[in-house]
């Protein structure tokens, strides 16, 4: 079977990395296409993915998303037609679905956010929808994913990648390359998407918690911007204690090395709790259900107050307490490539 992948935002790349050599082992041959966006042809070139590069970011507007997802739609579809493909695979790329579906190949999409807007078009259009058991099946209904294509599966899509991880002693040195030395306390942030769709509000508490790590002198933060406009907003800010690298780091070794994590998106949340990382989220919109659960199970902190910034714990962790759900890849292979 000819499986088309594409990769549409950064977190894809290690989560199909981990993937492709299970469906290569089965015989099946793989084509990948990415997206200019956020680093993840960067990341999927270093991981020799060697993916085909079509189309960019849309912007933060619904109109430059709309008009995005059509001119990239119709030149994944131009680049896919003659190429045989049997089965194309991605996480909710829409762009690619919409392709797929116009050309008659089946799509399985995996999601694993339940109020992200654009599931109305991927869980329509898709052949096969696959999200992890916490996910609301009202949420499903609502988007258009009838009970006959939806799978399930157990853990997190995190935990496909980062079960068997051991961290690299060697990143130790790009560190210290950077200027984080082994006893200084680091603190790895990711902002918010401001330009994403489903976070369409304002967020000022993952710059109050930066102010107050940054003064604290045992500290160094490794703040990862999303956009070229957040690394010019935060470098005007002069902070003296925070770092952007220019090149793309290796994220599971990253966080590993981190004393705290903290994010108001998902996925990076989520790798630190599946690696036993401490990990904050200020994210303020509605929460996947996915995280819930990671409060409840204590692997994830929520923060949504000025007073819970102030009561924070940072120091250094005592060690990496990694799930080990090595049974989930397998899982998530054999629905993907489930017969009709």
């Amino acid at each position: 079977m000819r499986i088309w992948i594409d990769l549409a935002n950064s977190p894809h790349v290690p989560f199909f990395r981990a993937l492709i050599p299970e469906f290569v082992e089965r015989g099946h041959q793989v084509e990948i296409t990415a997206r200019d966006f956020a680093q993840t042809v960067e990341l999927a070139t270093k991981a020799g993915m060697m993916p085909h590069v079509i189309g960019r970011h849309g912007g933060g507007t619904f109109r430059g998303k709309a008009g995005n997802l059509i001119g990239r739609a119709a030149a994944l579809r131009k680049w896919a037609r003659d190429r045989g493909f049997d089965l194309a695979v991605s996480h909710n790329s829409y762009a690619q679905i919409s392709a797929a579906a116009a050309l008659g190949i089946k799509t399985v999409t995996l999601m694993d956010y339940e109020h992200q807007p654009a599931n109305h078009l991927a869980f329509r259009l898709a052949s096969r929808v696959i999200v992890p058991r916490p996910f609301p099946a009202e949420e499903l209904r609502k988007y258009g994913a009838s009970t006959r294509k939806v799978r399930r599966y157990d853990g997190m899509k995190e935990d496909v990648y980062l079960a068997d991880f051991a961290p690299d002693p060697r990143f130790a040195e790009a560190l210290r390359k950077l200027g984080v030395a082994s006893e200084d306390v680091l603190v790895v942030a990711r902002p918010p998407a401001r330009e994403a769709l489903y976070h369409r509000f304002e967020n000022e508490l993952f710059d109050e918690l930066i102010i107050h790590l940054s003064s604290r002198p045992e500290v160094k933060i490794i703040l990862l911007p999303r956009s070229d406009a957040q690394r010019a907003e935060y470098e005007s800010r002069n902070f003296s204690n925070v770092i952007m690298p220019r090149e793309a780091l290796d994220g599971a070794n990253l966080i590993a090395a981190a004393d705290l994590v903290v994010s108001a998106g998902g996925t990076m949340n989520r790798e630190a709790a599946t690696l036993g990382v401490p990990a904050v989220s200020v994210y303020a919109g509605k929460w996947a259900a996915i995280d819930e659960e990671l409060v409840r199970e204590g692997r994830l902190r929520r923060i949504s107050g000025n007073e819970e910034i102030d009561s924070l714990p940072v120091g250094k962790k005592s060690g990496l307490r990694v799930r080990r759900a090595t049974h989930v890849r397998k899982q998530v292979v054999d629905l993907i490539l489930e017969p009709s």
